[in-house]
């Protein structure tokens, strides 16, 4: 796992990380993630991973082993993949959780609390994809997994929401309050069932509208 430290966002383009590949951006569930519920995740994105070569696509996430990050590491690791896998974490928290030990990279970011990474998680997607399409899914997920869905939407790049994950995901699905209507009803975001997620991620790579095949 390479490791690299950063103090700004103009430091991203020279930190050695992977540029000009499409992003999937994973956020959600953390530790307080049911493990049934990763293990479910582990093999919805298994099934995505033949599709993240093709398109030799860059995952970028938490990068701790827990919750929707342990799920995209052991998929990869189980299906054989050697798509860049990419994790952003505060580096005065690093010591508080293991680094998920499938993960090519880790971008250390400033800050003091969990939330900090958000805007710099976003970023690092950015810089990795230039202009290349991107993209979001939120599965499970707290009240830092809001904060992820918004910075997606405030830079445009398109939101999927897993109905049927639980806590934040189902919250947004549901439009449960004020602030779930609106992120379920951006043009930009789209709610699906896991099943769906594949052909989605496929349209979004392939550039086709609406992201469908």
């Amino acid at each position: 796992m390479e490791t690299v430290r950063v103090g700004s966002g103009a430091e991203l383009g020279g930190a050695g990380l992977p540029s000009g590949r499409p992003v999937l951006v994973l956020v959600g569930g953390a530790d307080g993630m049911p493990a049934d519920d990763v293990d479910r995740l582990e093999r919805v994105l298994r099934d995505l991973v033949p599709l993240l070569e093709r398109h030799r696509a860059v995952v970028v996430d938490g990068g701790t082993d827990v919750g929707v990050m342990r799920a995209v590491g052991r998929a990869r690791a189980t299906a054989g993949g050697v798509f860049p896998l990419v994790g952003v974490i505060v580096e005065a928290l690093a010591g508080q959780a293991e680094a998920e030990p499938n993960h090519t990279h880790l971008v250390l970011v400033p800050g003091s609390a969990w939330g900090d990474e958000v805007a710099w998680l976003a970023e690092v997607a950015a810089v990795v994809a230039g202009p290349r399409p991107s993209l979001t899914v939120l599965a499970n997920g707290g009240a830092v997994a809001f904060d992820d869905a918004e910075q997606s939407l405030r830079l445009d790049r398109p939101l999927v929401v897993l109905r049927g994950t639980g806590r934040t995901a189902d919250a947004i699905a549901g439009g449960a309050d004020e602030r779930s209507a609106t992120l379920a009803g951006s043009p930009l975001t789209a709610v699906l069932d896991a099943e769906e997620l594949r052909a989605h991620v496929e349209g979004v790579f392939s550039g086709r509208p609406g992201g469908s095949g």
